[in-house]
């Protein structure tokens, strides 16, 4: 195991689903020496995102590579401040600027995007429609993991939605984005807009919004190659 390899690696999930998603992605991480962990957020507040993922960081020893996916590139955006953060990766991901949230981001869609079967609020907190979410979240997932995910929502807060950015830490950190080319979920354009802006290193993959899910290696490719960037920078 190369000594350069063992770069901690923080992998911070989504809204409507949990970390285990991250299984395939962190197998391989961990076969290339990498300290992986995982962030299990509960999606209820922004603010509260960002404290369970510098709990995280609290516990490594060393720098580490924060990826976010979906929603989980808000928290990332925010908890990536950490002076212990050397890189960010985005994985079909949102990629805020200060004062940005999910909410306005998704406020005016382009004109035929489309549009995802979130359910009306219940209590403060949103579910995807689940007869749909196979189509709109995971189209690329094989049908029983994809009910799995689809009956296995977690409850996403309306107020994390609303989380606002104070300092956007891709404005002094290192990043990469991997888009997906069919996500049904956050448009391809704004996510590679939301890369052009943020000066990300960027890759394009064919698949679904959890791409994270269906695509482990090309997402755990583009997460070595920030930790070998991140590396070489600090030489």
């Amino acid at each position: 195991m190369k000594g350069t390899n063992a770069l901690n690696v923080v992998l911070v999930h989504g809204g409507f689903v949990d970390g285990a998603g991250w299984e395939g992605v962190y197998q391989i991480l961990k076969k290339d020496g990498h300290n992986v962990a995982i962030v299990q957020n509960s999606t209820e507040s922004l603010a509260g995102d960002v404290a369970a993922t510098k709990l995280v960081l609290d516990g490594l020893d060393g720098p580490a590579i924060l990826v976010g996916h979906s929603y989980g590139g808000v928290v990332v955006t925010e908890a990536g401040n950490d002076p212990r953060v050397a890189g960010l990766v985005y994985i079909a991901a949102f990629a805020p600027d200060k004062g940005e949230s999910v909410d306005s981001l998704i406020k005016n869609p382009p004109p035929g995007a489309p549009v995802p079967p979130i359910l009306p609020p219940r209590n403060g907190y949103l579910f995807l429609d689940r007869a749909k979410f196979q189509a709109s979240f995971a189209a690329d997932v094989d049908d029983e993991k994809a009910a799995f995910m689809a009956d296995s929502q977690v409850p996403w807060g309306v107020e994390a939605l609303r989380g606002a950015i104070s300092v956007p830490a891709w404005k002094n950190k290192p990043s990469w984005y991997l888009v997906a080319t069919e996500d049904k979920m956050i448009p391809p354009d704004a996510q590679r807009g939301m890369s052009k802006r943020a000066g990300s290193t960027v890759v394009e993959e064919k698949g679904s919004h959890a791409i994270y899910v269906s695509k482990p290696r090309a997402v755990a490719a583009l997460i070595q190659a920030a930790a070998k960037g991140v590396q070489v920078g600090a030489h």
